[in-house]
């Protein structure tokens, strides 16, 4: 992932961000508001150690993929249903409900009733 995504989103990474680095507070991170680089010196700070630390293990979490509250934050909704919009067939509405469609219950005892 980008910082780009992070800061985008900022307040749906807080729990992703307070698992990796637990000595952080939330209310500072409001503060903070998705700022790089006045990220890396508070945690340079609420840590320890040096801000070329605190870079690299920024670096290496980047690394990782986008935490999965993150990607199902309400926020996204609309954006994914817009983007699907190319599977859509022409004439029909890519928000409309499709709760009419159901389930054909092709495969019996799967849980879907």
């Amino acid at each position: 992932m980008k910082w780009q995504h992070v800061q985008q989103n900022w307040a749906a990474f807080y729990e992703a961000i307070v698992e990796k680095w637990p000595e952080v507070d939330e209310s500072d991170l409001d503060e903070i508001d998705g700022d790089q680089r006045a990220f890396v010196a508070y945690l340079a700070e609420a840590t320890g150690q040096e801000p070329s630390e605190i870079r690299e293990e920024l670096r290496e979490w980047l690394a990782g993929e986008i935490p999965s509250d993150v990607v199902m934050d309400p926020t996204h909704d609309n954006h994914s249903i817009a983007l699907s919009a190319k599977y859509v067939g022409e004439g029909e509405d890519e928000f409309a409900d499709d709760a009419r469609f159901g389930d054909d219950d092709e495969y019996p005892d799967d849980g879907d009733d």
